[in-house]
C-alpha cells in the first residue's frame, strides 16, 4: 500500500477535520485532541454523507446529516442510524506533513 502526502499538519485545527480525495476515495483526517492524527472514509456508512462538515467532538466524529456517531480512531459506529463502522487507514506524521496509507 503506498503512502500518500495528504496535507501539513498545520492544515487541521486540534478536534477538527479536514476532506482528503485521492482518486475515486474520499477521506476524513481528524487532529485529535492529544495531538495525534487519524484517518477514516470520508462518508458516513448510513447513507453515504461527506462527514467533512460534521462535529467534531474528543474522538467522535458526528454526520451532519442524521447525527450517527462514529469513534475516528477505531471507525465503530457509535450512535444510530449508522450500525456499519468506517474503514480507517495508518496514519504517519513526516516533518509537517500528514502521510495516509491508502
Amino acid at each position: 500500500m503506498p503512502w500518500i502526502d495528504a496535507c501539513a499538519t498545520s492544515d487541521i485545527e486540534e478536534e477538527d477535520l479536514i476532506r482528503f480525495d485521492h482518486g475515486d476515495r474520499t477521506y476524513a483526517i481528524y487532529h485529535s485532541p492529544d495531538g495525534d492524527f487519524f484517518c477514516t472514509d470520508g462518508k458516513c456508512t448510513h447513507e453515504d454523507v461527506h462527514l467533512e462538515n460534521g462535529l467534531v467532538m474528543e474522538y467522535e466524529i458526528e454526520c451532519p446529516k442524521h447525527n450517527a456517531t462514529f469513534d475516528y480512531r477505531t471507525g465503530e459506529a457509535l450512535r444510530a442510524p449508522a450500525c456499519v463502522n468506517l474503514n480507517t487507514y495508518k496514519v504517519k506524521v513526516e516533518g509537517d506533513r500528514v502521510m495516509i496509507e491508502v
